[in-house]
């Protein structure tokens, strides 16, 4: 869980996780919770961002269509 606090949490937070564990001052759910909390947040803005492409798929071919000629762009160059 170390390595996963270390991308998620804050220092305070950390700080809290490190003595807590050392000392089984929390135990492993206290630990774990803020972890799932910014988990879910990051993966909520994910699936949010994702639900629009399903709503909207030409927002899709779009972005391939604008890639593809940018891609051209380049390939006449060279």
């Amino acid at each position: 869980m170390w390595d996963l606090h270390k991308i998620y949490s804050d220092e305070a937070t950390r700080k809290w996780a490190s003595d807590g564990c050392r000392s089984a001052g929390i135990g492993c759910l206290d630990c774990k919770q803020p972890l799932i909390d910014k988990i879910v947040e990051e993966v909520t803005a994910m699936r949010r961002r994702g639900q629009e492409f399903e709503e909207h798929p030409e927002l899709i071919r779009d972005i391939v269509a604008e890639g593809d000629e940018k891609a051209r762009e380049a390939a006449r160059e060279t």
